[in-house]
């Protein structure tokens, strides 16, 4: 492809204020054509202030304008469905926020679906296209901790605001999010774990509501091994005193350690080598994700490392550590 590449947004809502809407702007061969929204007030606020030139309140008139060759859906995950399936018979390019869909089979359908029309799909786990992540990659490939034993991740936060002043909450509807924030943030971790360490061949899970402030699930620990044999643990919790985010890989000569989530330096402690980096993300942190859809468009040579059947193989990891939960309060 040689020509510039139109995009559309579907819920141009705050994922897309500085996170990835820009992004669409920024790199060369791209344009960000089209936005809807249902909200019409905002939708054109938003229009204007990022000089986009089309806006829809409809997102079939979107997916339908001939001008438009790529959409990109930021909406919430149970809409993500619907609107893709759509895009897919429109036979045009897709990028969907993360999560793909709220299960594995609703991920496949839209994969599938894809495939069928032989039309390129991306999913927004832009931590497999991020420089910081990349270095740990590349520590992990030149074996500075040897060979990799296990992964462990802990995440706990305290509850927000606006779910201890019970107001509605969509990534904490039971019927949208099944194990709520988990839904919306683990994805990220484990996405890149896969990334760093390869498949998950088994996973399993416990989750509970320990503090009944909202209808889905707010303490899940799980447990999983990938193909290599590396085992995983994480336990996850939004009802704690205090902000912690912390990653171990364990090596047969070293470890390293980093924070998913917090912007903050990673650490290499092997035998015979010590680094501590901190590694900048860009100002739209998406950024380097779609300059690499782009690099999958124009180049035959490139495949994206974030595409629907990696974010498939998540939505089915995170199904397994729920599905299989033997406790569920």
């Amino acid at each position: 492809m040689n020509k510039t590449i139109n995009w559309g947004i579907i819920g141009c809502g705050d994922v897309t204020e500085v996170k990835s809407g820009p992004a669409f702007q920024k790199v060369t061969g791209f344009e960000l054509m089209a936005v809807m929204r249902r909200n019409k007030a905002k939708l054109i606020d938003y229009a204007k202030r990022h000089h986009i030139e089309k806006y829809y309140t409809d997102a079939d008139q979107l997916i339908n304008d001939e001008e438009i060759d790529a959409v990109y859906i930021a909406t919430p995950p149970d809409s993500h469905k619907e609107y893709a399936l759509k895009v897919a018979q429109a036979r045009k390019i897709c990028c969907i926020e993360k999560p793909l869909a709220p299960s594995y089979a609703d991920s496949l359908a839209i994969t599938e679906a894809f495939k069928a029309q032989k039309v390129p799909l991306f999913v927004a786990y832009y931590r497999r296209s991020l420089p910081r992540f990349m270095q740990i990659k590349r520590w992990i490939t030149a074996g500075d901790i040897g060979e990799i034993r296990h992964i462990s991740w802990f995440y706990s936060c305290p509850p927000k605001e606006i779910d201890l002043n019970d107001e509605y909450n969509w990534r904490t509807d039971g019927n949208i999010a099944k194990a709520g924030y988990f839904d919306d943030l683990a994805c990220h971790g484990l996405d890149l774990f896969i990334y760093l360490l390869g498949d998950i061949d088994q996973a399993t899970g416990f989750s509970t509501n320990q503090l009944s402030l909202y209808s889905a699930k707010d303490a899940v620990s799980a447990a999983w091994i990938h193909k290599s044999g590396i085992t995983g643990s994480g336990s996850w919790n939004f009802g704690t005193h205090h902000f912690e985010d912390q990653v171990q890989i364990i090596g047969s000569k070293g470890k390293i350690e980093f924070s998913v989530f917090k912007d903050e330096s990673i650490f290499l402690d092997a035998l015979d080598k010590k680094e501590q980096l901190f590694v900048e993300h860009p100002e739209n942190i998406q950024f380097f994700h779609v300059e690499n859809i782009k690099k999958h468009l124009f180049h035959n040579s490139y495949t994206h490392p974030s595409t629907g059947d990696t974010a498939t193989h998540v939505a089915w990891v995170m199904d397994e550590i729920l599905n299989n939960s033997s406790y569920t309060k």
